[in-house]
């Protein structure tokens, strides 16, 4: 739509959508500087385009406004009126000739002149210009599009030079060409495009060079993090500067100190207990041979006894047994937390050790076997016979017959193992039993009663830690799990060929 107007038109600068950036630190710094940067050039060259047009136009506008204003009253100061067709033309002519040669109508009542017979003006002087300059008593002008052009028309009516400055009834319009100003904006816009690419990169370059900055000390951090988290204690971070990251690396430090006091606390108040163990252990050991000399003896009269003395002698002398194991196996953990225990390692055929194992504890019309007779490996056999007690005598005391002992190999992708398998077919290891089966002095059954009837009176809770600090000491490990028809399956998983063994 054509209207008038007496100066340039704005323009807005474009919006644009937050959108979440998926990446790493250094991905998002160089988008962030890259984005504002974008967004800053465009926002210039939005403003200094609009700028720039209205100062150009206007210029334009002014200035041809002016010397068609002069020129008209130049050239009327010397035309008569009423005029006819073609002094109306030479009018027009004579203005146009002031005006570097562009188009000019003039008009007096159903009279028109152009000064360029072949230009075509009624598209380009409006009816709203028209009446513009009917009723009014100076210069207007309007910018127009014809055929994809931008023009300037400017129109004025022509006053008698007397007292009362009458309308002499002569309009004077011209037609500008505004082509040369929109090639002069658009060569400032493409060249403020241009320095658009120059811009980014240059934001681009600092947001690498702050990221490199800013990243350097986090990865450091990140670095003595996953050092102290490995056990490192003594991993710290250089402090420099008085920024955010110096206050962060500051409390890293400090940290890390308080970690390190109160690891070696704990170590200490381990070291205590592990040796207050070991020294119990030992020093109970000679009041219990005393102890269990007496007992036996009790033991051995006990038929000539009364029947509650007898009771009671048997009772003393299991707890007495008892107890003595329970000595034995603190002083066997306490070897292992000292890392005193060394293999006597040999070669031994383990369906015979299985076999003698169950034999010395009266096991072996309880027990079902299948035991594979070629099995032969690098191992202490006092150790295998230590897991494999502890291993089946918690399978008599907690599952329910048969229980079955199970000697076999198998090929896996990190080499041949030999597999022994405890299962019975009892109630089952309870709910959450089976990630603490191993700890010492766990019970999954709290509420049974210890007995001196219990088989092989390993009712301390140590027997499963034992076990599994023998297999790995020979680089195996014991794993648990439900049984198919019920019950609980340990299988002790042994290399079947091992190489630095030491021996005590």
């Amino acid at each position: 739509m054509n209207r008038p107007e007496g100066n340039g038109g704005g323009g807005a600068a474009p919006r644009r959508r937050s959108r979440r950036l998926v990446g790493g630190l250094r991905v998002r710094l160089v988008v962030a500087f890259v984005v504002v940067a974008l967004i800053s050039a465009v926002t210039a060259t939005a403003l200094a385009y609009r700028d720039a047009r209205t100062a150009v136009l206007q210029r334009a506008q002014n200035t041809a406004v002016n010397d068609f204003r002069e020129r008209v009253g130049t050239v009327a100061a010397q035309f008569d009126i009423p005029p006819d067709q073609q002094s109306l033309s030479r009018f027009a002519a004579k203005v146009s000739e002031g005006v570097g040669g562009n188009t000019v109508v003039a008009r007096y009542q159903e009279l028109t002149g152009v000064s360029d017979s072949l230009a075509e003006t009624e598209d380009r002087i409006t009816t709203g210009l028209r009446d513009a300059v009917r009723t009014g008593n100076g210069a207007r002008f309007q910018r127009v599009m014809w055929r994809g052009e931008p023009y300037l028309a400017v129109g004025t009516p022509v006053m008698y030079t007397d007292g009362d400055r009458r309308a002499s009834g002569l309009e004077v319009f011209m037609i500008a060409d505004l082509r040369a100003e929109r090639d002069d904006t658009a060569a400032l816009l493409d060249s403020v495009r241009a320095g658009i690419v120059p811009v980014v990169l240059l934001a681009a370059v600092l947001a690498l060079l702050a990221a490199r900055t800013v990243l350097r000390p986090v990865r450091k951090l990140g670095r003595a993090t996953r050092e102290l988290a490995a056990g490192d204690l003594g991993s710290r971070v250089a402090v420099t500067g008085h920024d955010e990251l110096a206050d962060l690396a500051t409390t890293f430090n400090e940290t890390a100190d308080a970690l390190q006091a109160s690891d070696a606390r704990l170590r200490a108040q381990e070291a205590k207990a592990r040796r207050f163990v070991a020294d119990v252990s030992h020093e109970l050991r000679t009041p219990l041979a005393a102890m269990t000399m007496v007992a036996t003896v009790l033991e051995e009269d006990a038929d000539q006894l009364p029947s509650d003395a007898a009771r009671a002698a048997r009772t003393v002398g299991a707890e007495t047994a008892r107890l003595s194991r329970l000595v034995d196996d603190l002083m066997e953990i306490s070897r292992f937390d000292a890392k005193a225990v060394r293999l006597n390692a040999a070669g031994t055929g383990l369906a015979d050790t299985v076999r003698a194992s169950l034999a010395l504890r009266g096991w072996t019309e309880r027990v079902r076997t299948h035991l594979d007779e070629d099995i032969r490996a690098v191992v202490d056999r006092r150790r295998i016979d230590v897991i494999v007690a502890n291993l089946v005598g918690n399978a008599l005391r907690h599952g329910a017959p048969p229980v079955t002992v199970t000697l076999g190999t198998a090929r896996e992708a990190d080499g041949e193992w030999v597999t022994l398998e405890v299962a019975d077919h009892g109630p089952g290891l309870p709910p959450g039993a089976r990630e603490q089966v191993f700890d010492r002095f766990y019970k999954a059954d709290t509420a049974r009663t210890r007995g001196a009837s219990d088989d092989g009176g390993q009712g301390s809770g140590l027997g499963t830690a034992i076990a599994l600090e023998n297999a790995r000491l020979h680089g195996g490990t014991i794993d648990v799990a439900d049984g198919t028809r019920g019950g609980a399956v340990f299988t002790l998983r042994l290399p079947l060929r091992r190489t630095g063994e030491a021996a005590e």
